[in-house]
């Protein structure tokens, strides 16, 4: 079993989502979302950076996986889901962890067969495919898709890896 922890930047909300995989088994080990909660840049990107930090030290993930920024109309929003981006691949980095980064059009293909695919359908497959009680909310929803992308990304790679003896990073 390999655990994932799936992360869902967001200057004001950042999910996150741990699984276990194996094979094409995977696993609900937790969810949430960290608020983000400061009057200053600073004093928020370090929420999200300690955040994480206590996330990984918890639950001890094997890989991480987090989404791409992606600029639809707003640079600023863009640059801002950037800063949070940073904030959280810096934890990652800290513990020397390998991080894999999918769009969230590759995301929601892997979670729910289309890459335009609404909120609500990713909460929707994410209860059904982890077998959950509930839906998460949306947040810790995507980060679990996320991991549930990478989980489907990172099997395909190793099976690659069989048939062409490709070296993609710390798979094997």
């Amino acid at each position: 079993m390999i655990k994932i922890l799936g992360i869902d930047p967001g200057s004001i909300n950042t999910g996150y989502g741990i699984i276990e995989s194996k094979g094409n088994h995977n696993k609900h080990i937790k969810n949430g979302i960290i608020k983000v909660k400061g009057n200053t840049l600073g004093e928020k990107l370090k929420i999200i950076n300690t955040n994480v930090i206590k996330i990984i030290e918890e639950f001890q993930p094997d890989e991480i996986a987090i989404e791409k920024v992606f600029m639809h109309r707003n640079a600023d929003s863009a640059l801002k889901l950037g800063q949070a981006r940073g904030a959280a691949i810096t934890a990652c980095a800290m513990n020397d962890l390998p991080l894999f980064e999918y769009s969230a059009n590759q995301v929601k293909q892997a979670c729910v067969g289309k890459g335009h695919a609404s909120k609500e359908q990713v909460q929707h497959m994410i209860k059904i495919l982890l077998c959950l009680e509930k839906k998460p909310l949306t947040d810790a929803a995507d980060a679990l898709a996320i991991a549930l992308c990478h989980a489907n990304s990172r099997e395909s790679l190793i099976r690659m890896q069989g048939v062409n003896g490709i070296k993609y990073g710390r798979l094997q």
